[in-house]
Formats: C-alpha cells, sequence, structure tokens
C-alpha cells in the first residue's frame, strides 16, 4: 500500500490517467484529505518494484506537464532578469525544445546524450522507494535540486539561442533593406538545391563560379557581412534578381530558408521534378 497527496486537482487526473497507462493492474482509491488535498490509496498487484517505476514515470509525466513551464519563467525572470513578456514566451519555448526535442539541433544543443527526463525519474524513484506516504507537492519543492539546476543550465543555452536569432533577424533585415534599393540585374534566377546552391541564367546556362564571384566584386559585399567565399546567398544579394526559382525537394532546408526570408515574394519554391533544364540533371 502506497499513500500519495496531490493539492491540485488537474495533476491528480493526469496522475491517475499516466498510472494506468503504464500499469494496468494497479489499483487506486481515492479520496479527498481535508489538510492534504487529493489522496490516493495505491494497492499493487505487481511486484513492488515495478508498481513504483509506474508510479514514477507517471509522477515525471506530471511535472513535465503542469509544473516545468512554471519553473523556467522562474529561472527566465529570477535567474536571468527578463521582463519582457514575449522575449520570455520565446525563451520558454526554446527551452522546451532544449529539454524535450529529439531533433538533431536540439541534442547538439544540449550536447548531452542523457535525457533530462531521465534524470528527473531517477529523483522521483529514490524519494518514493521505500516511503509509505509521498507528497508530491514535498518532493518538488525539496528534493529536486539537480534537476532544477539542470534548467538554469539549459534556460542559458535557450537564452544563447534568442539572442542568435534576434542576430541572425538584424542580418536578415539588413540584407532586406540593401536589396529592395538595388537595382536587379536579372528578372529571374533559377536555383537547383545543393551544397552549394547551383544557379542558372533564364537561357538554362549555369553560372560559373568565376561568373558568380565578378558578380559578387561588383557589389560591396562587405558592407552586409557577406564572406566572398559564401557561394549561396551572396551571389543572390549581388544579382537582387525581380524572381528567384528555387527547385529541391527540402523545403525546409536551412540555405533555402534563409534565401526565402531575405528576398520574400520574389521566392518560388517547386519540386526538382518541375526544373526547366532538365538536360543538367541528366549530365550531372
Amino acid at each position: 500500500m502506497l499513500d500519495v497527496y496531490f493539492s491540485s486537482n488537474k495533476e491528480v487526473i493526469s496522475f491517475c490517467e499516466q498510472l494506468f497507462r503504464y500499469n494496468k493492474k494497479i489499483e487506486l482509491h481515492w479520496k479527498t484529505h481535508e489538510e492534504w488535498g487529493n489522496h490516493l490509496q495505491i494497492d499493487e498487484q505487481d511486484p513492488d518494484q515495478v508498481a513504483l517505476e509506474a508510479v514514477a514515470k507517471s509522477m515525471v509525466d506530471v511535472y513535465m506537464s503542469h509544473r516545468l513551464s512554471h519553473l523556467i519563467k522562474g529561472v527566465i525572470e529570477d535567474c536571468y532578469y527578463y521582463t519582457n513578456r514575449d522575449e520570455i514566451e520565446r525563451i520558454l519555448d526554446l527551452t522546451h525544445w532544449i529539454v524535450s526535442g529529439e531533433d538533431d539541433d536540439s541534442l547538439e544543443v544540449r550536447n548531452s546524450k542523457e535525457d533530462p527526463t531521465q534524470i528527473l525519474y531517477s529523483l522521483f524513484l529514490t524519494n518514493i522507494k521505500d516511503m509509505s506516504t509521498v507528497h508530491f507537492d514535498s518532493i518538488i519543492n525539496f528534493r529536486l535540486k539537480v534537476f532544477k539546476d539542470q534548467i538554469i543550465h539549459y534556460v542559458g543555452l535557450a537564452i544563447d539561442e534568442f539572442k542568435r536569432e534576434e542576430d541572425h533577424q538584424e542580418f536578415v533585415n539588413m540584407l532586406r533593406d540593401f536589396i529592395t534599393k538595388k537595382e536587379p540585374k536579372f528578372n529571374v534566377i533559377y536555383i537547383l538545391q545543393g551544397n552549394p546552391f547551383d544557379f542558372f541564367k533564364p537561357n538554362g546556362k549555369r553560372f560559373s563560379k568565376m561568373e558568380l564571384r565578378m558578380l559578387m566584386q561588383q557589389e560591396p559585399m562587405y558592407i552586409v557581412g557577406l564572406d566572398e567565399d559564401e557561394l549561396n546567398l551572396a551571389p543572390l544579394v549581388a544579382m537582387a534578381p525581380k524572381k528567384i526559382k528555387i527547385y529541391g525537394d527540402h523545403p525546409s532546408e536551412p540555405k533555402t530558408t534563409t534565401v526565402i526570408n531575405v528576398f520574400q515574394e520574389r521566392v518560388e519554391l517547386e519540386p526538382v521534378s518541375k526544373f526547366p533544364f532538365p538536360y543538367y540533371l541528366k549530365n550531372n
């Protein structure tokens, strides 16, 4: 028999839902305690360790759903002194992405193979072992320092990402302003996704690297912070075409996304199958 107390009605409902998902053999008796809120008596038919693991996993899920955002916001405001609502919300989103993300980018930012929720699970499991009575709020308030210290670190990483985003947006805005004032050198430029991009003239002839460098040398690329060896965005900024047609099957590819952000309505994205110069594809 294990007695578990939750002060929040929402949290106790979430806990019960998750507990039955992890272990359908567990029996629950739910009543209300005048002082401590929701009182759950848990009877398990499985071995103790199996039941305790299900309880710990369920507590992790409740914490991640109902408490984590509050902790992160507190860290952003109290440890890093942010007050702007929009900035706080963006850093909150980035922290959640770092903590819970499974994509390569979030894992790289986190720079750790260890899943933060596993640390949280270990802390909950340690604190409910050999206990007959467990107070969810008590564990959260007094027993999760290791996890909370990690969140402070992750918020710091999120702020670094946020600042990089701000710098990138300023860079994009500067490029937009630059090309708006330029006289277009071409009506339309065709691009084939790759590393680097392949650029084509309206007659289907591919721009050579020498041609691209000559175009870039005619413009003060250093003013907008573009290097002469950058052969993706810089040639387009130098040409400032009225229309850009990009052909590729990876619309979220970073270089492509940057071109779309800079040139906005001038850009059209099409699949490779619609590339108008198929002979080039056959010969490469």
